[in-house]
């Protein structure tokens, strides 16, 4: 077995990669090959990943979005974290019908709790009964998360994800990663690295933040790719999806409820979406949106309304779905997909007055869908870093506090993902220096990584 690390540079595609990633430029240069990556539908995080850790698309491994409409439930949940989940063999399970003696390290690429794989670590929240969230991580075996939380710090949630998202934690993730290896020394150890991910979504892609961001994940994947060849380890440098410039927000759900297709329960005044009583309504999910009809006689209806509307270039039916590879029970009964320019909101309440507390915080488990809002920091409020300083007072003093920061503002986001008609270079790739080809389809990215290990 060849040992081979798979670096997941989020968001990267060919054209990012010149005068401000120099370091990756020149990995290229002395011998490493590009190949474009032909996009899994929906090309988001928890599909792309699934389907390269599988070799399948939705309709065998069952992810068809970050998240979907829990029937059974009538509740809409994203980022769940359950292995069992993905309901295909794993890369992991098959190396090791080739080889008993294979062993896998997963960093942080998703579905990553209960999972057959030997070594894990996962962000992982602590919930504390007095409303608090702190940062920490999960891992596998469980005693992995206190030796990186003692040698590298308490897992940087806050840089991970909402509107302070630096290279704290994707550094976190590749000291980690290092620090697994150089213990256990897996065939395989696959390595997510989130920064661009953020600053892709915030900025216009020629702005001096993104050039400042693609240097620093440029010297953090330099860094990596000595640490391994040093190691003589293959490293791989790939992407689920590239990101493209956006400047139309769709609010699909206000249109759905403006034809009295969605139903609100009223708390305090403020408007909780009802799934289970709505006759339709959508999980919006950056450039897709599953829409789940719980009335059929409306289905062709809500088709029609969804093909009408400017910035949706296509509505997937039954067999619409089949065609994409999405025909899963878990996918709405159709699904419709972004124009390049276009993404969906979540958004259902047709008044922000009446929005339910959480849309203003980041809280990405009770939102109905994906909310790329969470990056920033409201503009239309007045000294927000006083307000901000003013609320973690209170949270230390023990006091309850709402982190209501989040702005309701959908024209704030410049970038997008998920929809699978790009120009070249806006796909995602597939970096080696043991492989070349004109292009390489999602599904087979599972083989040509074992092909990397086994030869």
């Amino acid at each position: 077995m060849k040992r081979v690390a798979a670096i997941n540079i989020v968001g990267l595609s060919s054209h990012l990669i010149g005068e401000h990633m120099p370091n990756l430029k020149a990995w290229m240069e002395k011998g490493a090959e590009l190949t474009e990556i032909d996009p899994i539908l929906p090309a988001v995080t928890c599909t792309a990943q699934s389907t390269y850790l599988t070799g399948k698309t939705p309709t065998d491994h069952g992810i068809v979005a970050n998240g979907w409409y829990f029937r059974d439930e009538c509740e809409v949940k994203l980022w769940r974290q359950s292995n069992k989940l993905v309901e295909a063999e794993k890369i992991w399970e098959k190396a090791r019908r080739i080889n008993p003696e294979f062993t896998c390290a997963n960093l942080f690429w998703w579905y990553n709790m209960y999972s057959t794989v030997d070594y894990s670590v996962t962000p992982r929240p602590q919930y504390l009964a007095d409303g608090r969230k702190l940062p920490d991580c999960y891992s596998h075996p469980a005693s992995l998360r206190d030796e990186l939380q003692e040698k590298l710090g308490t897992f940087p949630l806050f840089s991970f994800w909402g509107p302070n998202t630096n290279i704290k934690s994707s550094r976190w993730i590749a000291e980690a990663a290092q620090h697994v290896f150089e213990k256990h020394q897996p065939p395989l150890t696959l390595i997510y690295l989130p920064h661009l991910d953020y600053c892709l979504q915030k900025y216009d892609h020629d702005s001096p933040q993104v050039q400042k961001d693609l240097g620093e994940i440029d010297q953090l994947c330099h860094e990596l790719i000595q640490f391994f060849e040093q190691r003589d380890v293959q490293p791989i440098v790939l992407s689920g999806y590239g990101i493209t410039p956006v400047s139309r927000p769709i609010h699909i759900n206000r249109l759905l409820r403006k034809q009295g297709l969605i139903q609100v329960r009223v708390e305090r005044g403020l408007e909780l979406l009802d799934a289970g009583a709505s006759q339709a309504f959508a999980m919006a999910d950056h450039q897709i949106a599953h829409v789940y009809v719980n009335d059929p006689t409306q289905l062709q209806t809500i088709k029609g309304l969804l093909e009408s509307t400017q910035g949706v270039a296509k509505v997937l039916d039954a067999e619409g779905k089949k065609q994409q590879g999405l025909d899963h029970s878990r996918a709405g009964e159709l699904v419709a997909i972004a124009e390049p320019d276009s993404w969906f909101t979540y958004y259902y309440w047709l008044d922000d007055k009446k929005a339910p507390d959480f849309a203003r915080k980041v809280e990405i488990h009770r939102k109905p869908g994906y909310d790329p809002a969470e990056m920033f920091l409201d503009p239309d409020k007045s000294f927000i870093y006083p307000r901000i300083a003013w609320k973690v007072l209170k949270k230390k003093l023990g006091f309850r506090m709402n982190m209501d920061v989040i702005p309701l503002r959908a024209d704030l986001v410049k970038g997008s993902h998920g929809a699978v008609d790009l120009p070249k270079d806006h796909k995602p790739v597939f970096i080696s220096p043991s492989f070349a080809a004109e292009d390489l389809e999602a599904t087979a990215v599972c083989d040509v990584l074992l092909q990397h290990i086994f030869g």
